[in-house]
């Protein structure tokens, strides 16, 4: 496959609405209309990151605006520090929001609860049965969220110009505000199977609600179109309802779930699987006919 030149996708302005046809797709039936991809936007303690602003905004980049661009190697760092605080953000999403997709779990929980009170009869220790079961949910939250960050920090987010920038069919890009880096999102490519993987997109939590990770979505997108991949495909184990209407807003569709999804770090002790669950939600955006 022919891969095109990260740098000539790199410059996107969000305010853009109208988008043209992409080179190259003139040729292919398309499943997916530009109007679909695009759709109009609307309106342990944390390692020492430094806050990144940045000194020159490169050429193309108006400070009034929020633009999606390449990632340059000076911005590692900052990258790194909204990587990890939007990971962190998922300690407590899994251990409390994540119970309510887990129904055998919450039967478990309740039978312990009946045995607490039939044991003990104390309504005292039953009624504090449930605090000590969600203690429990948050620190193996904690723990095997922390694992992942560490696989994830000393791989391909310790070296992103090395990983994406000069690997073939992959790219990296940052969201820039103010002179400020606020947004991230990395893509990489399958020759296999012709798909690309949109992963590692995260906002800083201070700049979200400005359609920030849309128009970071939408770069991934333009990206596998110029391209020529046949689709995007992209895992989650996000918990909140928002991030799933994005991706839907985008044009994915939900293709499958992974039940105990297994993060790296995990050691599936008997206490782990009982405290910490993860569902692995799978999307997939058909580009184009092979």
């Amino acid at each position: 496959m022919h891969y095109l030149s990260p740098k000539m996708v790199c410059e996107t302005k969000i305010v853009a609405e109208d988008h043209e046809s992409l080179p190259g797709a003139k040729k292919e039936t398309l499943l997916v209309s530009p109007s679909q991809m695009w759709p109009s936007l609307a309106g342990s303690p944390a390692p020492a990151f430094p806050s990144a602003p940045m000194d020159e905004a490169p050429a193309g980049e108006q400070k009034e605006g929020v633009c999606i661009r390449e990632f340059h190697p000076s911005e590692q760092e900052v990258v790194r520090r909204i990587f990890y605080e939007g990971i962190m953000e998922r300690i407590p999403n899994t251990a409390f929001r994540g119970l309510k997709d887990q129904p055998l779990t919450q039967l478990v929980y309740g039978t312990m609860a009946v045995m607490c009170f039939v044991v003990t009869k104390s309504l005292l220790l039953t009624c504090c049965l449930p605090i000590f079961l969600m203690g429990m949910r948050y620190y193996f939250s904690r723990k095997v969220i922390l694992s992942y960050l560490e696989h994830a920090l000393n791989t391909d987010m310790s070296d992103i110009e090395q990983y994406y920038m000069k690997s073939p069919g992959s790219c990296f890009w940052v969201a820039v505000l103010n002179g400020n880096v606020v947004g991230i999102v990395a893509a990489k490519g399958n020759e296999e199977d012709n798909t690309v993987e949109l992963h590692r997109m995260s906002v800083d939590s201070r700049y979200r609600g400005k359609g920030i990770a849309k128009a970071l979505g939408r770069k991934v997108l333009e990206f596998a179109m110029v391209n020529n991949y046949s689709s995007v495909v992209l895992g989650t184990t996000a918990v909140k309802v928002a991030a799933h209407k994005l991706y839907e807003s985008l044009g994915f569709k939900h293709v499958g779930i992974v039940e105990h999804y297994t993060l790296p770090g995990m050691t599936h002790s008997i206490l782990e699987r009982m405290f910490f669950q993860v569902r692995y939600h799978r999307y997939c955006l058909q580009l184009r006919e092979e």
